[in-house]
């Protein structure tokens, strides 16, 4: 048996090779890597000094070259608008797991809603040689990536699709969601709704925007363009417009929030009113069984997993033309969201 332990040893900061392998095993670079890649051919006892050396330097294969070697680099980018957001954390969690049973690492970023962000960091990990993308797109235009894809990374747009390209994407039914809220608050006797979204270049606050509007003419009743307010979702912002459709002779009765950001800041300004005002919010947000907030309930997860099992189709040759996946959304009811009886009634 060799003796091991006079074994010359890598350099300080430096990886250890299979070559260091060999020379603490005593054995030759070949049957190290049959080792390492569980071929057969060694013996118990030549496997077994091989592993302790393996163990005793630390040592991890390589997978850069031999993923070359096949073309890809068994690694895929997710853009998503913001990490911190709690509806992005099971999103992304079920896009890992995807790649991880399809062998390949994810890499994330977040683009804070900045379409100048998102194309920087898309094209970074393009020039990292990722073999596909997974993007909740910032902006509305995406011929930039028109060269990326070409060159055979695989690409499929989360939430909300892409803009001014012809690409695979996987969206939830914010048009429907919202018109079933803004039903269910018409169903408790409203007749005052307002609307108070995110931005309106964001694909998802137009078309959940769009589902107020249909769910209002289906009822015949009129909306009063002061009653909808998109723009930013920072607190400061929708507390101030929370307020404001409040005030006035003829404030609104029930307010449907777009997303759960909107949300969270219009619980606390209702909880300081004198009287109740009904509440409905996109998104489930947590503690809002005990707070009694009726939502329109998005499956992230679910999303997530279908973005990502659609992009692994495209990198093992799906080739058939790109397509729109919707998901459907669902009402859970929390509380009455009835109008308080008038005085005297």
């Amino acid at each position: 048996m060799a003796d091991t332990s006079r074994s010359p040893q890598p350099r300080y900061g430096a990886r250890p090779t299979m070559k260091d392998v060999a020379a603490r095993a005593g054995v030759g670079l070949k049957t190290v890597s049959r080792v390492v890649n569980g071929e057969p051919g060694v013996t118990p006892d030549t496997e077994r000094r091989v592993r302790e050396a393996i163990t005793g330097l630390g040592f991890r294969r390589n997978d850069s070259a031999r993923v070359l070697r096949k073309g890809r680099t068994a690694s895929v980018g997710l853009v998503l608008e913001d990490l911190a957001d709690p509806f992005y954390a099971p999103l992304n969690r079920a896009v890992e797991e995807v790649a991880r049973d399809h062998g390949a690492l994810l890499i994330n970023g977040s683009s804070a809603e900045d379409p100048e962000r998102e194309q920087e960091l898309a094209l970074a990990f393009c020039a990292r040689r990722v073999d596909g993308l997974l993007i909740i797109p910032a902006g509305r235009d995406h011929r930039y990536l028109e060269p990326e894809i070409a060159a055979g990374i695989a690409t499929v747009f989360v939430d909300r699709p892409a803009g001014l390209i012809d690409a695979d994407a996987v969206l939830s039914d914010s048009m429907g969601g919202a018109r079933e809220g803004v039903a269910h608050l018409i169903a408790h006797g409203h007749r005052r709704i307002a609307f108070v979204g995110d931005q309106p270049r964001i694909h998802t606050a137009s078309e959940r925007l769009r589902g107020y509007r249909t769910a209002m003419a289906e009822a015949g009743l009129p909306v009063d363009e002061s009653w909808v307010s998109l723009g930013p979702t920072a607190p400061e912002h929708v507390r101030a417009e929370v307020d404001r459709v409040l005030s006035g002779p003829e404030p609104v009765t029930a307010v449907f929030a777009g997303n759960n950001r909107v949300t969270v800041t219009a619980v606390r300004v209702l909880a300081e009113r004198p009287h109740p005002v009904a509440l409905v919010g996109f998104d489930d947000l947590e503690l809002a069984d005990l707070l009694g907030i009726t939502v329109i309930a998005q499956d992230a997860a679910r999303l997530g997993r279908t973005a990502a099992e659609q992009l692994f189709r495209r990198l093992e040759g799906a080739t058939e033309a790109p397509r729109q996946t919707v998901l459907p959304t669902r009402l859970v009811a929390r509380g009455s969201g009835e109008l308080p009886p008038r005085p005297g009634a």
